[in-house]
């Protein structure tokens, strides 16, 4: 195997800002290898802030895939052709990841096996969801036909700007909790947010942290009912802005969602509540100081699915509701110190 050919390279990610998160040990594995290889990368609309003045990507490319999507894919392909690289990385299990890598003109290209397009890969590689295996190690594989040495980790490189914006937040030990999911069943219910501040010592601050979607959600339930002050930060602070601030938390209080995963880029204290879904599927938190939280007994539904779901398809919802406050308390005591 020879990396020295591979000067030019894309990397494919057109998913979820989590996804995003979960791609980037590649972006560092092939610095590592040569930090001769000009890495681009394309993500969708709107996620591209998370990558932002990256330090070892050479170029984002953006999909609106909201808008004109096969317009805009058609438009993408021919000035990706043009850029003449020597390989494409696609990341994604889906048809339009694979229409871009097929169509893209790369020398070589490589994907899961598990794509519909695979076939027309240079190289595949199975996609295996097994305990013991991280989603970081499964994209690592995908470089590891065609280099002998693979090594990369989770990483977001927020700037000197993104930290200086969060100081003021920084007066004293903090907390920071990302209380929402896309996903019913992998969200915390509210009201057990509500009681782990109030059962959390006055001196910490709390703030909370969101999409802008999450404003109104999170004053509503959270911020109105608790019986002592946090502060709402959804639409005040970036994505690259909330995980500097997440870098200096005392503990991040976080579901099995992108905030998750935010936090293990900078090797932030996290504690990871789980309820419909587990880590065995590979997508826990990595950082050195982290906690997963999760129902003490068996439930034999659990987990009900690789991924979320709108309802509880039992309709109990145990696996959440049986999570208590003491159980995310044990986290904060712990006196555990990062590296």
């Amino acid at each position: 195997m020879q990396s020295i050919k591979y000067n030019r390279v894309l990397i494919i990610q057109t998913a979820f800002i989590g996804d995003v998160i979960l791609s980037t040990p590649i972006i560092e594995a092939l610095n590592n290898i040569s930090k001769s290889i000009s890495i681009d990368i394309l993500v969708r609309k709107g996620n591209e802030s998370l990558l932002k003045n990256h330090p070892k990507l050479n170029k984002i490319w953006v999909w609106d895939k909201k808008t004109n999507k096969l317009i805009n894919q058609i438009k993408l392909i021919n000035s990706l052709r043009k850029e003449k690289y020597d390989l494409v990385i696609n990341l994604q299990r889906f048809l339009s990841s694979g229409i871009f890598t097929l169509f893209s003109g790369a020398k070589v290209s490589i994907g899961f096996n598990k794509n519909p397009l695979s076939s027309s890969f240079t190289h595949t590689v199975p996609h295996i969801i097994e305990k013991g295996i991280h989603e970081t190690d499964r994209n690592l594989d995908l470089l590891k036909p065609l280099f002998d040495d693979v090594q990369g980790s989770m990483k977001l490189y927020p700037n000197k700007s993104d930290f200086e914006n969060t100081v003021k937040y920084k007066t004293k030990e903090y907390i920071v909790i990302a209380p929402t999911s896309v996903w019913f069943t992998k969200q915390y219910p509210m009201e057990k947010w509500v009681d782990l501040i109030n059962n959390i010592s006055l001196d910490y601050d709390i703030y909370l942290i969101g999409g802008p979607d999450d404003l109104s959600k999170i004053d509503k339930t959270i911020t109105q009912k608790a019986n002592r002050n946090c502060i709402n930060l959804c639409t005040k602070l970036s994505l690259l802005e909330s995980t500097a601030l997440m870098k200096d938390a005392k503990m991040c209080y976080v579901n099995d969602s992108a905030p998750m995963h935010m936090a293990s880029s900078v090797n932030a204290a996290v504690t990871a509540v789980f309820c419909s879904t587990s880590t065995d599927f590979g997508f826990g938190p990595k950082s050195t100081k982290s906690f997963v939280v999760e129902i003490e007994e068996k439930l034999s539904c659990r987990p009900c699915g690789l991924h979320g779901k709108k309802t509880c398809p039992e309709g109990h919802f145990d696996c959440a509701k049986k999570i208590y406050t003491k159980q995310l308390l044990l986290s904060l005591n712990d006196d555990r110190t990062r590296n």
